[in-house]
């Protein structure tokens, strides 16, 4: 029987489509106007226009994020492609499976300053875990499969496939053949820990008497969330997350004691500081949560579980480093520790210490019952108000700064691919177009982007997406009228001096900016409208929802590591620090 002979561009449509692809987002131009043609004539899988190529991988990755499945962009060549590398380097520092097809100059062009040429692989190649040049039209099939491959598999990451245009001309074809399975020869990522290993850390998890779990956004990429939550439950250890692992653990048990590090709870940082046991699982010591490496918990054993064998002992040696899935791995301990009498009663003045730490500087999750006298809305009151509105149950996306501590902070989050942020990177204009990534992909769900004045300005563009496809997203703006974060270690480290973090009298009225895209806009400017601006707000089902919110421009974010410092030195404060 003979092979159906198809395009380069239609093979492409074919392939994404046996990969399970239902939708893509992207930007048409030049290099990619034959992928276009392919796109219109073909129905299973739907393309999504956006309006800047950064919007479109960034709402890939939402999807990804939310859905566990890879997120598929495509961006035309030159100035396209390049406007989507912030996108794959957010992809990159969190670990997302996501799939970016750049379109490229013809094959006889590259390397002759064309129009519109840029060396894709070149300039992508530091922050994609891989990328292929496709040379011949009939590559194109079993170049997709690997992309999918690599992307979904051991540590999850983002791959480009760059495709010359000529490739895809529709004049030339060839047999179509889709593989149904790969070899990658040099790819075999590990999946199952070490039997030894795993023995060796039932022994040191059955000694300890004060353990943390430290657990990141490795355990929600891999699916492990309700290993990690029944492995914390049969032992009784407390859990702390990152704030790429939030939802790991369900956010409202006791035995959570919230995010760790730079901007962790004060009884997460002191168990951790004070554990004579951390278990650390899809987590990679960044800087963020050991503040000096050199003085992180010196009194712990640490077991280090990761996919990724250059994330062990890469900051912080590990005392037993485990390869492996974070969801075989689990079972593994699972499995093992059943078969032991567990005592957990020896962990009882450990908790007792836990829950004094938290009764003396925990959060306060209910500061919506505190009325300002001045009026003045806090950032934590909204969030809390968020919360209350949504009853736990939103999907949060955020971009970076103080409203995304906030929103780590106090919106409790019981549930894995719940919370939607850029960890790693810290990409301002990330929350928007992720949020509609999520939207697309869960239709009837509550998504609230919480962001800040700086952060929507960065892809506000989106707007116009989002009434395109008439996508109701709940856009809660912390207005501070500064760039929060940076003007508060200006306050805390440069003697308050503003340099370029405040606008002046130069933001638009977002109210009705909103309005102008066809969407609701709201303004709340006092304590007394905010919880009924936010109950209209979450009730308009149908409808994208513009919040802007003026809050006190005062207001810091704590508790705060001090720079350079153990994990035990916090500013609780603008007064108060623990040394």
């Amino acid at each position: 029987m003979s092979k159906e002979q198809i395009s380069g561009a239609d093979a492409l449509m074919r392939s994404l489509h046996e990969e399970g692809v239902e939708l893509m987002f992207g930007y048409p131009g030049g290099a990619v106007l034959h992928i276009y043609d392919a796109i219109f004539n073909q129905s299973k899988v739907d393309h999504i226009l956006v309006r800047h190529e950064q919007g479109a991988v960034h709402a890939a990755d939402g999807y990804a994020r939310s859905t566990g499945r890879p997120g598929v962009a495509v961006v035309t060549s030159g100035p396209g492609a390049t406007n989507a590398i912030t996108g794959l380097a957010t992809a990159y520092m969190d670990s997302t499976p996501i799939v970016v097809i750049s379109g490229q100059v013809k094959s006889e062009l590259i390397g002759t300053d064309s129009f519109q040429e840029t060396d894709m692989i070149g300039v992508s190649r530091p922050i994609v875990k891989h990328s292929f040049l496709v040379q011949k039209a009939e590559d194109i099939p079993e170049i997709v499969k690997k992309a999918f491959h690599i992307a979904t598999t051991g540590r999850p990451g983002p791959v480009v496939i760059d495709v010359p245009k000529d490739l895809t001309d529709p004049k030339y074809k060839f047999d179509f053949d889709y593989p149904q399975k790969i070899n990658i020869r040099s790819y075999k990522p590990a999946k199952t820990g070490d039997p030894k290993q795993i023995n060796k850390a039932v022994k040191l998890i059955l000694e300890a008497k004060k353990p943390v779990i430290y657990s990141g956004g490795g355990v929600i990429q891999n699916d492990a969330s309700a290993e990690l939550t029944k492995f914390a439950k049969l032992l009784q250890f407390p859990v702390t997350n990152t704030l790429m692992g939030l939802g790991a653990f369900p956010g409202t048990d006791e035995r959570f004691l919230g995010m760790l590090g730079m901007h962790g709870t004060y009884e997460a940082n002191m168990a951790i500081h004070n554990a004579d046991l951390i278990i650390a699982v899809g987590a990679r010591f960044d800087d963020r949560i050991t503040n000096d490496p050199k003085q992180f918990a010196l009194g712990a054993k640490k077991i280090h579980i990761d996919v990724d064998p250059a994330s062990l002992s890469k900051i912080i040696q590990a005392d037993l480093p485990i390869v492996g899935s974070a969801k075989d791995c689990l079972s593994s301990l699972i499995d093992e520790l059943s078969e032991n009498e567990l005592d957990t009663s020896k962990l009882d003045p450990w908790l007792k210490q836990i829950t004094e730490w938290k009764e003396a500087h925990g959060l306060n999750h209910s500061m919506l019952e505190i009325i300002p006298d001045d009026g003045k809305i806090l950032p934590q009151q909204v969030i809390q108000s968020l919360y209350k509105e949504t009853k736990g149950g939103a999907f949060i996306t955020s971009d970076v700064g103080q409203h995304q501590m906030f929103a780590a902070q106090y919106y409790f989050f019981d549930k894995p691919r719940q919370w939607i942020n850029s960890g790693g990177l810290g990409t301002m204009g990330f929350g928007l177009p992720s949020a509609m990534g999520v939207q697309f992909a869960f239709p009837k769900d509550t998504v609230a982007c919480v962001t800040g004045e700086g952060s929507i300005q960065m892809c506000i563009q989106e707007l116009s997406t989002c009434f395109q496809y008439g996508l109701p997203i709940k856009i809660i703006n912390l207005n501070n009228a500064a760039l929060g974060m940076v003007k508060q270690w200006q306050d805390m480290q440069y003697g308050g001096r503003h340099s370029s973090s405040t606008y002046g009298n130069s933001l638009p009225d977002f109210a009705a900016l909103a309005r102008s895209y066809g969407h609701i806009g709201m303004k709340v400017k006092k304590f007394d409208e905010l919880e009924s601006a936010m109950k209209e707000c979450i009730s308009l089902k149908d409808k994208l929802v513009f919040l802007d919110i003026d809050v006190d421009p005062n207001e810091h974010i704590y508790p705060m590591l001090e720079a350079g410092k153990a994990m035990d030195h916090m500013h609780l404060s603008k007064e108060d620090k623990t040394w």
